[in-house]
């Protein structure tokens, strides 16, 4: 299982690919030994990474970096998100895995291991929280201060009395922390015919709510039959219930308006998913169906498919509670092992 997310994440494509000097730089420092493996579990090929912290962890790991809250890490996809030229910049600065790994683990104590790939949740939970939010195994002259630019610095301890509030603030902060089972990327392709909230047309855009989880997309100005394309990243907790999803036109001077709203059951995705373990051992095939009924807002049958070793569902919703609106999306169940 992996825990935590933040709450306002908001995935779009990645500009990795770009031929500006910084993207490159990134490319490079991807390329180097240190960083081909998760900096807190040795688990190979890690395609997340914590911009502040300036390292790069595995699916498993990215979970509980979530859970710790931008302030302590934001976690970025290497190849889903976009990234700033100033979350590059933080990541180069720090340098890499070996490098942040340091400071961060320069005093492990005797008995208390780093979690390896097959570690418990439990394992990496503890590690990775005495890591980064309690700072255990720091210098005791150190302390990392997490700036509002994203970037972390290394700061002389003003006080024990300022580490000890860290501490006790950080702890606070994990009471009530929910466990995850896995991640659904959610893929906003287009609107059909949406709603008049303007004089003429509307700016739209699309909220997705899942626990206490919220991303949205960006708004498309003077559209009603807008196309997004863009990717949205939600982690699924045990005890999960539908996603919500709201239609809003954007306003400048007032309140956003409703422009529909509608509920996504995941459960047929992830029982298909969870039925089948690993997809990429099966060929291109339909192994599960969300039914359109009265008291859902499909148009038609979802279709639950392996394609190219992905469990994919495409939906198409009828929005409710307005006069007219549909919504295209693609669903993609995401295995602790991607």
């Amino acid at each position: 299982m992996i825990a935590g997310v933040n709450s306002t994440m908001n995935h779009r494509p990645s500009e990795l690919g770009r031929p500006t000097s910084t993207k490159r730089k990134l490319r490079d420092l991807l390329l180097q030994r240190d960083n081909r493996a998760c900096a807190d579990c040795g688990a190979p090929d890690p395609k997340w990474a914590s911009a502040n912290i300036g390292v790069f962890v595995c699916l498993k790991c990215c979970g509980v970096h979530r859970s710790l809250g931008t302030h302590i890490s934001k976690v970025l996809s290497v190849t889903l998100d976009e990234w700033s030229d100033e979350e590059i910049d933080s990541m180069i600065e720090v340098g890499g895995n070996s490098a942040a790994n340091s400071i961060y683990e320069a005093y492990i104590p005797d008995g208390f291991s780093k979690p390896k790939p097959d570690s418990s949740h439990e394992e990496r939970m503890k590690f990775i929280r005495s890591k980064y939010e309690l700072q255990e195994f720091l210098k005791p002259s150190l302390r990392i201060v997490s700036m509002p630019t994203g970037k972390s610095s290394l700061r002389p301890s003003f006080s024990r009395k300022l580490m000890d509030n860290f501490r006790s603030s950080s702890t606070q902060k994990t009471e009530g922390m929910v466990e995850f089972i896995g991640l659904v990327k959610v893929k906003v392709v287009k609107g059909t015919n949406l709603a008049v909230r303007d004089m003429l047309s509307s700016d739209p855009y699309v909220v997705l709510t899942l626990g206490h989880q919220t991303v949205q997309t960006a708004v498309v100005k003077s559209n009603l039959n807008p196309v997004w394309n863009e990717d949205l990243m939600l982690s699924v907790p045990q005890q999960y219930g539908p996603i919500k999803l709201s239609v809003f036109d954007h306003d400048t001077f007032s309140a956003d308006d409703i422009m529909g709203e509608a509920e996504i059951d995941i459960q047929p995705l992830i029982t298909s998913a969870t039925a089948f373990g690993d997809a990429g051992m099966f060929a291109n095939m339909q192994i599960g169906k969300w039914l359109k009924s009265h008291d859902n807002a499909l148009i038609e049958d979802s279709i639950i498919n392996i394609v190219d070793g992905k469990v994919k569902q495409e939906v198409m919703l009828k929005l409710q509670n307005v006069e007219s609106g549909e919504l295209d999306l693609e669903l993609e169940w995401l295995a602790l092992d991607q």
